[in-house]
């Protein structure tokens, strides 16, 4: 008896899995969507109508793919939650900035003069390592500085040229200013203190507007498409980072206007943490191009989940799609050695006057057509990036060896919502003993 019921009930069940014009089917399927949600339901449902085991067969097929579906939306809503958590600025970095403004404001030491006068042509000397920050982060931008230092072998050598916008300067002046570094040179300055060409003015402002317009288009889109989830979708929210229309993000493609008199500049986001020594970046050989940067990722040459010129750019566009490879790695943006002498002998900024419609948000695709002549390929070793996502492919070896590790992704090491396994490599640069970081809650 057992056995021939057993023998009903898959024949019935392989039934309502292989059929789709049967018509008690469909019926059944259809009107089962505000029906049992779950077996117990489901037997007294069966048992109250004296239904069929072929009904059976159909209303648990029902059942389970209306389950599925409800969890992969709920999966894919906690996606874009997690994405959105990643927008806001925590209380206690605000709080910090606060505190330091508070001194600025009242506190003369907080407005010395940045660098000391006895310092001053260090901000120029060709011989010297220049760093480029460009951030409104003082709690990142002190990670990176401190980080960069304690594994230099040429701490002396360091000059950092850090570049925020006019609400954070007095509080990334008075951090600096408060808690002096000896073994290097720091200069903070606000975006209202550069006089910008006329020319340069009106292409920043453009450049803003458009991405504005494309992260509006794409909101739109992403609210509209119904997206299976998996992993793999989780960098189509990147788009929505607030990063992707920050001045502070773009204007590096404008490293030329910013420091006029600098040759060669290692440039850091403020995302990253640095393990080893960079001194010999400054010694690299660029052969003749503008920028060095890496290409492969965490998972080997040619991985590059989430990072292909599909991901940047609109291959619906003949221009894009006759003239680029979908399929092609972009490069690592966040540790770059710039040759900027050579930078201005080329017509690299010029060439973003127009298209901004052919790329997704961000300050990536645009550099990535800006240069695509004048790219010089260095070793994996020098920069790791992707830990600022969800399920970070972290291999510890691979981290290790890393000369710089980018928190690139929404998890950015100062949030709750990234990895802990990845984040103490940030919180480990995190100076505890500061009495204003001990008093806005920060706890690394």
């Amino acid at each position: 008896m057992l056995k021939k019921l057993r023998e009903e009930l898959t024949r019935a069940l392989l039934e309502a899995t292989t059929s789709n014009d049967d018509e008690v089917g469909i019926r059944i399927v259809e009107g089962s969507i505000s029906g049992p949600v779950s077996f117990d339901d489901l037997v007294k449902d069966m048992t109250l109508n004296r239904q069929d085991i072929k009904a059976f067969a159909f209303k648990t097929k029902a059942m389970i793919e209306n389950m599925e579906q409800i969890v992969k939306t709920a999966k894919w809503q906690e996606s874009i939650n997690w994405h959105l958590a990643s927008h806001g600025v925590p209380k206690s970095l605000n709080c910090l900035s606060l505190q330091f403004a508070e001194e600025y404001a009242i506190n003369a030491v907080a407005r010395s003069r940045l660098p000391r006068p006895q310092y001053v042509y260090r901000l120029t000397d060709p011989s010297l390592h220049h760093v480029v920050l460009l951030s409104d982060n003082l709690l990142a931008v002190s990670v990176v500085i401190s980080s960069t230092i304690k594994t230099s072998s040429n701490p002396e050598k360091l000059v950092f040229h850090v570049v925020t916008d006019k609400k954070t300067y007095a509080s990334m002046h008075a951090w600096f200013a408060i808690n002096p570094i000896d073994s290097a040179v720091v200069e903070v300055k606000g975006l209202h203190q550069y006089d910008w060409p006329h020319e340069v003015n009106i292409a920043v402002k453009e450049m803003l507007e458009i991405h504005h317009q494309i992260w509006n288009h794409k909101y739109q889109s992403l609210k509209k498409e119904d997206f299976e989830y998996g992993k793999e979708n989780d960098h189509k929210l990147d788009v929505l980072s607030p990063s992707s229309i920050s001045l502070l993000n773009h204007l590096r493609i404008y490293l030329p206007e910013l420091f006029p008199d600098l040759n060669k500049v290692v440039f850091l986001d403020d995302d990253v943490v640095v393990q080893h020594d960079l001194s010999p970046l400054w010694d690299l050989d660029l052969n003749q191009k503008v920028v060095g940067a890496v290409f492969d990722s965490l998972c080997g040459p040619d991985c590059c989940p989430g990072r292909k010129y599909k991901d940047y750019f609109n291959f619906t566009d003949p221009i894009i799609s006759s003239n680029m490879d979908q399929d092609r790695c972009g490069w690592l943006y966040g540790m770059n050695v710039f040759d900027l002498k050579r930078w201005r002998n080329t017509n690299v900024t010029a060439s973003l006057n127009s298209g901004f419609a052919l790329w997704h948000p961000g300050a990536l695709p645009p550099a990535l057509l800006a240069f695509e002549s004048h790219m010089h390929g260095i070793d994996p070793s020098w920069h790791v990036a992707g830990l600022g996502y969800r399920y970070p492919r972290a291999d510890k070896h691979i981290l290790e060896a890393a000369a710089v590790v980018h928190f690139s992704g929404p998890a950015k090491p100062w949030l709750e919502i990234g990895s802990p396994e990845v984040r103490v490599l940030w919180n480990r640069h995190v100076n505890l003993s500061n009495e204003h970081i001990r008093r806005c809650g920060i706890t690394g």
